[in-house]
């Protein structure tokens, strides 16, 4: 089995769009395989740079690690040749390093490290979280810089001298201050990757930092929107990018801040309007109520 050296996954991440596929669940909330592995295949045909099996728009969080095994093990079977998969690793240091080693196993391209479960940890205790992970694979890894895991300037200068396959930088923050540091500290060293809620909102002026892609989320059930959404970022095309903020992204955002987790009910939604249902979401997270989906519904005709 001939996996993506860690070089080679940072290059082809940053050269496009990042899709976050959603988990398919039967109705009694059982991992639906057979859905899923359509479901990558199809997205796997669009021109994308990488497909994130179990992220967070994946409900990473809901699934158990056999389920995430089985999951990414599905994606890396039904992948078109030449699109990338990286699996999650998360939760406590232990189980991460045991994600990252099953990732490989799997034959997934690469790895995204989330934040630790729940505790607040200082940097010296997150660069010792990422610094286990890095050792127990030969496979790229990115880290995930959100909620309890915010990486510092310092620490990830250290950490990208310490771990060779450390190779990305996603950002869930949204401090430019902190994104610019960071940049300037490293360079082309790692591959930055926005990973905000809806990242399309905030694409053009990270792209103006030299972050050249980001995780789409809405790609999942208006692909071509996406992808054409990403091209106008790149061109730099400011009037086309803030049409599409005005007809779509931001009124979809209207509907995803109604309550919290929303940012995942709502792809499960958009897949259900656009005739692919993948299934509910797990708790904790809830689903659209039937106005909000209607609502939706009338939104995704204005891009289709």
């Amino acid at each position: 089995m001939k996996q993506t050296a860690p070089d080679e996954i940072a290059r082809r991440l940053g050269s496009g769009l990042l899709s976050f596929p959603v988990t398919h669940f039967r109705d009694d909330l059982s991992f639906d395989e057979d859905a899923y592995r359509e479901n990558i295949a199809r997205l796997g045909g669009y021109a994308v740079a990488g497909l994130f099996a179990a992220g967070g728009t994946g409900e990473f969080f809901s699934l158990t690690p056999d389920e995430v095994g089985r999951v990414v093990r599905a994606a890396v079977a039904e992948a078109p040749d030449g699109v990338p998969v990286v699996a999650p690793a998360g939760y406590g240091t232990a189980q991460a390093v045991r994600m990252a080693e099953d990732a490989e196993r799997a034959g997934a391209d690469g790895v995204l490290l989330f934040p630790p479960y729940l505790t607040e940890a200082p940097q010296e205790g997150l660069a010792a979280h990422v610094r286990a992970v890095c050792r127990a694979t030969r496979l790229g890894v990115t880290v995930y810089s959100r909620a309890n895991a915010v990486y510092q300037d310092a620490t990830i200068a250290e950490l990208a001298d310490a771990c060779p396959n450390l190779v990305g930088f996603k950002d869930g923050v949204g401090d430019l201050e902190l994104m610019t540091r960071i940049r300037s500290r490293l360079g082309d060293r790692l591959v930055y990757v926005g990973g905000l809620p809806t990242a399309e909102t905030f694409a053009l002026p990270y792209r103006e930092m030299g972050v050249t892609t980001y995780s789409s989320a809405i790609f999942n059930f208006a692909p071509e929107f996406a992808l054409a959404f990403h091209a106008a970022v790149l061109a730099g095309d400011r009037e086309g990018v803030h049409r599409r903020l005005a007809e779509f992204v931001l009124p979809y955002c209207e509907i995803r801040n109604r309550r919290k987790g929303y940012a995942v009910s709502i792809v499960k939604a958009g897949m259900r309007v656009t005739g692919r249902p993948a299934g509910p979401v797990r708790p904790p997270l809830t689903d659209l109520t039937g106005d909000e989906t209607a609502r939706l519904a009338e939104l995704v005709k204005r891009v289709r």
